[in-house]
């Protein structure tokens, strides 16, 4: 497979710089999917076409490239809601301490994509390729922990 994929590295990087634009951002998108491509080589199928499966990698890093670079720029709240950043009152305190715990409390797979998909910003295929497990079990544990989350910090909401 890797002499194959060599054979195909021409055809990837005009394909990664007709998708990117700049040359940078392409040989980057190459890396990432030969990465993938190696990583996940049991995936492949004999059968089925292998220039078609790492151009469909080299397709999905960039979405996923996209979505992260959209998810960076996006401004969470207006310039003005900023004014009294670092003046942290003793409520904003103990309600960051609150939510610390309540994290420390869930399981470590729930921590793990808490950390990866709440607080990295990673998306959903992201995390699942980083824990190396399907999207579906990213999907639910993460499901699960916002809801422990929500339960463990109900009585920290009604107390105030």
């Amino acid at each position: 497979m890797q002499d194959r994929l060599c054979e195909l590295l021409p055809r990837l990087r005009r394909f990664a710089r007709a998708l990117a634009g700049d040359p940078g951002d392409a040989d980057d998108l190459v890396q990432i999917a030969l990465e993938r491509a190696l990583v996940r080589s049991a995936q492949w199928r004999p059968g089925e076409s292998l220039e078609a499966w790492v151009f469909g990698i080299v397709r999905n890093a960039w979405i996923d490239e996209l979505r992260a670079r959209r998810r960076r720029h996006q401004v969470f709240a207006p310039e003005e809601a900023g004014e009294h950043v670092g003046a942290a009152t003793v409520d904003g305190q103990a309600a960051a301490i609150s939510v610390r715990a309540a994290v420390s409390r869930l399981t470590p797979e729930q921590r793990e994509v808490v950390a990866l998909v709440l607080v990295e910003g990673l998306a959903y295929r992201e995390a699942a390729a980083v824990l190396d497990v399907p999207i579906g079990t990213v999907t639910s544990r993460l499901a699960r922990a916002r809801e422990a989350l929500q339960g463990m910090l109900e009585g920290y909401d009604r107390g105030r």
